[in-house]
């Protein structure tokens, strides 16, 4: 079966690499498997879902009974490969998703793994929640598979308060009488959540000085970093110190997320301090 790139709106970037080669350089058969279980585990990244969780809150587990691969041209090594997927079709108990792979806009291979929705303890198999079919052909149509809320703690302490214990304290070992303080109280919050309602992504904004807002405790559900959560959070709370009138908002970065302030087009402010034991660094924004 022959597909153009317009068939999918989920890609998966990845270079072949030397180890995944034979002595003509070309992808040995078994790694194409390989590449689309990846695509598989980032495609559910693009829903919002973290995957254990999502299937703990679900009551069941997924189960592949078939694996299918079609080859029309080999990759080979150093290609830059994209590889496709979409959910295909759901069934009362089972979910095929079908996928291709593209070097540039010719199509290497095809695959389709057909999944099992099925009880963890007995693996016999049970109807696909109507909740998870509507997140897949919501997917599949283009719709947004996450939420943001803007308010006070008092509407979204609770969320926020669940996804900073896990990064900041259980994660991060920050002690919790660091992590909360009364400033919770008068700052706006941002929560983003999938669509089954769990926190993904919060952060808080602060009055600072006359003309600026500071923006903190930005923190992202582990499993998701690297998407678009951290940065829509950062523009709505920047949205909000826009709409008051402020010039320019600062931030505390830690170090290691830079970068993503940097590609944002934050600018450091000083030099580097330690906080809470953690290397961090001034930054800010003009509005």
């Amino acid at each position: 079966m022959t597909m153009t790139r317009s068939d999918f709106r989920f890609f998966h970037r990845l270079r072949v690499r030397w180890a995944e080669v034979d002595m003509q350089k070309i992808v040995f058969n078994a790694h194409y498997l390989m590449y689309f279980d990846t695509a598989i585990t980032d495609y559910w990244r693009a829903l919002g879902l973290p995957y254990q969780e999502t299937m703990h809150q679900l009551g069941g587990d997924l189960y592949v009974v078939k694996a299918t691969v079609e080859f029309h041209a080999s990759a080979r090594a150093d290609d830059q490969i994209e590889v496709a997927m979409k959910c295909s079709r759901i069934g009362n108990s089972s979910l095929s998703f079908t996928g291709a792979i593209f070097r540039g806009d010719e199509h290497l291979i095809t695959g389709e793994i057909i999944y099992v929705f099925a009880d963890p303890a007995t693996q016999s198999s049970r109807p696909v929640p109507p909740v998870l079919r509507d997140i897949l052909t919501g997917f599949e149509a283009g719709e947004a598979m996450t939420g943001m809320r803007v308010g006070a703690w008092s509407e979204l302490g609770a969320d926020a308060q669940r996804l900073r214990t896990a990064v900041f304290v259980e994660e991060q070992g920050i002690p919790k009488e660091l992590e909360w303080d009364s400033a919770d109280e008068t700052a706006v919050h941002a929560v983003a959540c999938n669509r089954l309602g769990r926190p993904l992504a919060t952060g808080r904004l602060l009055a600072h000085e006359p003309g600026t807002s500071k923006i903190g405790r930005m923190a992202v559900e582990r499993t998701l970093r690297g998407g678009r959560l951290g940065r829509d959070v950062l523009h709505a709370l920047m949205a909000v110190a826009r709409e008051r009138g402020d010039a320019e908002v600062v931030l505390h970065a830690q170090r290691s997320a830079q970068g993503f302030y940097d590609r944002l087009g934050f600018t450091v402010l000083g030099e580097p301090f330690e906080e809470a034991g953690i290397a961090h660094v001034t930054m800010f924004k003009r509005l």
